[in-house]
């Protein structure tokens, strides 16, 4: 997909979001020029203005090297911290105080970041750490602490979170009612 096409995805998704139409299209736009060495060197003032005001001043940690799909969501975004090496797909929100990355070995290595699939929403100050794979169409509650991977149309909850349901039983058991 185009890069103008991303910023007018997140555009229409953040609607009524006014920090999220801010702060998307400086992501998109930093990411665009990380790809090559030569436009890192011409737009590095505006690479540190983007650390300084979008990390620093409004609280919203989106790495330039992150890979984020389209018609990514955050409310709230205070306090969202995401590694640089996570992966986020398309469709997802992510709300405020939301921390995705890595997790320290026994070893001292460090493990791999989590990869989000399509259609994810994640709770106010959920956690989601380690080498771990979140399905597609999953809902984590706020304050889960998410340690294991989940598998597809699922809601997790707790610390450490568990499944509550699949997506689709319950949906089946509403519709009986």
């Amino acid at each position: 997909m185009s890069f103008f096409g991303y910023i007018f995805q997140d555009w229409k998704a953040n609607r009524g979001n006014v920090k999220g139409r801010l702060v998307m299209p400086m992501f998109r736009l930093v990411n665009a020029i990380n790809r090559y060495t030569f436009t890192k060197i011409i737009f590095f003032p505006y690479l540190m203005f983007y650390r300084f005001f979008v990390e620093w001043h409004l609280g919203v940690e989106l790495p330039r090297k992150l890979i984020i799909g389209r018609n990514f969501i955050f409310y709230h975004g205070q306090g969202l911290v995401v590694n640089n090496k996570a992966v986020i797909g398309d469709n997802c929100i992510l709300r405020n105080g939301v921390s995705i990355g890595n997790k320290k070995l026994a070893d001292g290595s460090y493990s791999r970041c989590p990869r989000l699939g399509n259609n994810v929403d994640v709770g106010a100050n959920a956690c989601i750490i380690g080498d771990i794979t979140i399905g597609n169409n999953v809902s984590i509650g706020a304050g889960a602490v998410v340690v294991k991977s989940l598998p597809d149309n699922c809601i997790a909850v707790g610390n450490p979170a568990r499944i509550l349901e699949n997506k689709k039983v319950a949906q089946a058991l509403t519709d009986d009612i």
